[in-house]
């Protein structure tokens, strides 16, 4: 397949944290929104990296399936975190990426949060509505991804996603969507601390499918947020910082 070159960024230093986001953007939606989840809390190497085909990240023509991400991903996180336990962190197709990691190499992963999962089967996808706001700002895409419409939601999506669609490869994206299903893995379930957030109100991908992981793993939370939908990192920052507080308290109980 060939060496990936992964462009990334960190900040802070100690325990790694590998924060993945969603497709259609880059590390700087990721980076925007979990860094006001971690904003106080020391002693944690927060590493946002772009995935391949996205932000900095070339997509060469070898890499053509979920499986080639998957193994980029991982192969990512050897070099740069090495032998040492990380927090693994996902949002939308990150959090499929990073489920599968956890699969992979659960002796690696020390946590995983799953916020707006995307996951095959998914099902009862609500149709969009939009609960704050005139409905009226932004463009198309903003008022497709946000159920809060407030001029500080689309200063944000101007801010940190709108840039980083500019730079997708959609060629490489639809390469690699031909195969975008993961090759099942036979193992155990993940059994590390665990949490599920989902928006009740997520038009992307649900929240009906996320609550069906609670069942696969051993250790999970599970929060359906109301008043959220696909964004809702941005629209609800700070009852994801309290989910995601809790969820390092597990984790450190369990190291």
């Amino acid at each position: 397949m060939g060496q990936v070159v992964v462009h990334y960024v960190e900040h802070g230093s100690g325990r790694p944290v590998l924060v993945l986001h969603g497709a259609g953007v880059d590390h700087r939606e990721a980076e925007a929104c979990f860094e006001l989840v971690f904003e106080g809390v020391a002693g944690l190497r927060r590493i946002y990296p772009d995935l391949p085909g996205m932000g900095r990240t070339i997509a060469p023509d070898t890499l053509r399936s979920a499986d080639d991400v998957l193994d980029t991903l991982l192969d990512f996180a050897d070099e740069v975190i090495g032998g040492a336990a990380y927090l693994l962190i996902g949002h939308s197709a990150g959090a499929y990426y990073a489920q599968a990691m956890a699969a992979r190499r659960p002796a690696k992963v020390a946590g995983l949060a799953l916020i707006c999962p995307f996951l095959p089967g998914l099902r009862d996808v609500p149709a969009h509505r939009v609960v704050a706001g005139s409905g009226e700002i932004g463009d198309d895409v903003f008022r497709s991804y946000f159920v809060i419409q407030t001029p500080a939601m689309l200063e944000r999506y101007e801010r940190y996603v709108t840039p980083a669609a500019a730079l997708v490869d959609q060629t490489a994206l639809e390469r690699i969507g031909e195969r975008w299903e993961l090759t099942p893995d036979r193992t155990p379930a993940y059994a590390g601390p665990t949490v599920v957030v989902a928006g009740r109100l997520d038009s992307t991908v649900g929240y009906a499918a996320a609550t069906d992981l609670i069942d696969h793993y051993p250790h999970a939370s599970l929060s359906v947020v109301d008043d959220a939908g696909h964004a809702l990192p941005h629209e609800q920052p700070e009852l994801l910082r309290a989910l995601l507080t809790e969820w390092l308290t597990r984790v450190e109980r369990s190291s």
